[in-house]
């Protein structure tokens, strides 16, 4: 299988072929998506929340970013691999976004980078483009700014709001983002701007009629306990699996079961002689 690019992906909304992303964090999970042929990993700044136990997205660092970005590029192969954006990592003015942008692309071997908001970062879209830096745009609810949102409510609900939304989409695609992931929005407002604008849409609680869907992972494993979005569909539930398993560990251990014969290496013939010369000499 060839390693997808930018513009394979960009090319998929006029073929018609639904764009697959999922989130990764380590090497063992991109291994596991890149195998089963998903289309586009994100390093998602959900990482912050579902793999290092913040209470949102916002204190993640570039640095800690990086260090998982690193890990996953590791484990893929065909994917294309997008790194997302921090808090604080593009909002004081266009020189940190390329230098952080850059980043990503050199320490962590992406292929693009993701970052939210519409109008009002599209100077810094169009900088990071002109520079060779390939960008994702994010719009709806957007978690970074959350509070400023009202919190983690669908987005463009009223016609006032859902202009706006389509504006950003068309600015967005203006200045040169390649797609834009549409987040908590109705179904009907993501299928108007996905007919209005040339770039793929990828869909997170927005309905059937986005170019893509994307999920975290762990939302989707069932891997992640303390919430579960509405919209997320659980394709199979692992933590009850998984404790299961660890209580069963503890309890063989305790009682001596394990480790059985099974799980022992045999002795060679000379360490045999060694252990019954030792014990005929005492």
């Amino acid at each position: 299988m060839i390693k997808l690019t930018v513009k394979d992906i960009a090319d998929r909304k006029a073929l018609g072929k639904k764009i697959t992303m999922l989130t990764a964090y380590d090497v063992s999970i991109s291994r596991l998506l890149d195998a089963s042929g998903i289309d586009i990993i994100l390093v998602g700044d959900s990482l912050a929340m579902v793999a290092l136990g913040y209470d949102s997205t916002v204190p993640i660092t570039m640095d800690e970013m990086l260090h998982h970005a690193r890990a996953v590029s590791r484990g893929n192969s065909n994917a294309l691999l997008v790194g997302d954006m921090p808090f604080g990592s593009y909002q004081i003015n266009t020189t940190q976004a390329l230098e952080n942008g850059t980043r990503f692309l050199k320490e962590a071997c992406c292929d693009a980078i993701k970052l939210e908001g519409g109008t009002e970062v599209c100077d810094t879209v169009g900088h990071l483009v002109k520079a060779g830096i390939p960008v994702m745009g994010h719009i709806g609810l957007t978690p970074q700014t959350a509070g400023q949102l009202g919190g983690f409510k669908i987005q463009g609900k009223d016609l006032e709001s859902a202009r706006r939304l389509l504006a950003d989409a068309r600015a967005l695609e203006a200045a040169g983002a390649f797609s834009i992931v549409l987040e908590c929005v109705p179904g009907q407002l993501a299928e108007i701007i996905t007919a209005s604008i040339g770039v793929p849409t990828i869909g997170i609680g927005a309905g059937p009629s986005c170019d893509g869907q994307v999920l975290v992972t762990n939302d989707l494993l069932g891997l992640f306990e303390k919430f579960t979005p509405s919209f997320v569909k659980q394709y199979v539930n692992l933590a009850p699996q998984i404790k299961g398993a660890l209580e069963d560990f503890k309890n063989q251990v305790k009682d001596g079961t394990f480790p059985s014969d099974q799980h022992t290496f045999d002795s060679s013939e000379n360490l045999k002689t060694l252990l019954e010369e030792d014990t005929s000499s005492k």
